[in-house]
């Protein structure tokens, strides 16, 4: 009886130092958590401080990816896109291109974006929420964005990566999370994939990447729309994927991207031609903290050239408006010397 006391104590002590483990050093029962959209699908529930695998994530009131609330005193730029500017929960809050641009230039970037959204699913929420004030918008695409229209099919409860809730047990969520689905993988084939992200991720890597849909992906236009309709700028950031790094060339889904840009007078800059290189991606589309930091030297070149320049001509502008008002003042001015001389 003795010895069966002592087994069932050594066996719940290393269960319990597992637990604390998983909690304390890996961030289990941590997770980042989703919540269901009937606009743009889902989105990171809002108010969130997160700390998992050694990566801080921080959500703000309306579900961004900020340190704080949009901040009237600040010029705010609008971040938009999917898991590549939302840089994933495996790369910390500070080491993100939007954090490091915020730091930077003494703007606001408002990280708008989600695993696998598309420009529809930013047009959604913009349309939802609200520009916050914005002074400009940038979207970081993808080629297949293109064509990846949203499907609203249900993913937040229903697979892992999108919990609702945290789990009660960290031993629990290693095993209902990582382990059975690892198990599962492997004994049965064909498991259905609901992931988006993941699924995605997998057909690049296959060099399988197929449309969702035969049409292009409207999200592009309601953004330019809702960019003039606040008069401000709309910029596209096409982010190359790794193949096409290597190949040096975007794919036929990209260079659909590139010429709606060059019909609809949007600036389009392309990673390729900004320099990305195959040492800044974690996986076959998702940037490591190098390729963060690059990101965030590219928007600041997109950004903050452009409202420089946009300054320099509001300022010239305002000069000649002020020298024809200054003219038509001095103009006034001796018409009336002239007539009281003249009386």
């Amino acid at each position: 009886m003795r010895k069966l006391f002592f087994t069932l104590l050594i066996i719940v002590g290393f269960l319990l130092s597992v637990e604390v483990l998983l909690r304390y050093v890996f961030g289990f029962c941590d997770a980042l958590l989703y919540q269901h959209s009937d606009s743009y699908e889902y989105i990171a529930q809002p108010n969130q401080e997160r700390y998992r695998f050694g990566a801080h994530s921080r959500y703000n009131a309306y579900s961004q990816r900020n340190d704080s609330n949009p901040d009237s005193t600040k010029v705010r730029v609008l971040g938009l896109g999917d898991s590549v500017i939302f840089g994933g929960t495996m790369i910390d809050q500070d080491s993100i291109a939007t954090t490091l641009f915020s730091k930077e230039t003494g703007m606001q970037m408002l990280n708008i974006s989600a695993g696998s959204w598309g420009p529809d699913n930013c047009a959604a929420y913009l349309k939802e929420k609200g520009t916050f004030g914005a002074s400009a918008m940038v979207l970081v695409c993808s080629s297949h964005d293109a064509r990846d229209i949203m499907s609203h099919i249900a993913v937040v409860g229903k697979y892992p990566n999108y919990p609702v809730r945290q789990y009660k047990m960290a031993v629990w969520e290693l095993m209902d999370r990582y382990l059975l689905p690892c198990i599962k993988g492997y004994f049965i084939q064909d498991i259905p994939r609901l992931d988006p992200d993941k699924v995605i991720v997998e057909h690049i890597e296959n060099a399988s990447v197929a449309p969702k849909s035969m049409m292009f992906n409207p999200g592009f236009y309601k953004l330019k729309t809702i960019a003039d309709s606040v008069a401000i700028p709309f910029y596209i950031y096409l982010h190359a994927e790794q193949g096409e790094v290597y190949r040096g060339e975007y794919n036929e889904m990209g260079k659909q991207i590139i010429s709606w840009a060059q019909e609809a007078g949007v600036s389009c800059y392309t990673g390729l031609a900004m320099g990305e290189t195959v040492d800044m991606y974690r996986d076959v589309i998702h940037l490591n903290e190098k390729g963060q930091r690059h990101l965030s030297e590219c928007l600041k070149k997109i950004i903050v050239i452009n409202h420089i320049n946009e300054l320099r001509y509001s300022n010239q502008k305002f000069r000649t408006i002020g020298m024809s008002f200054l003219l038509y003042y001095a103009n006034g001015v001796n018409a009336l010397i002239f007539i009281y001389i003249t009386l």
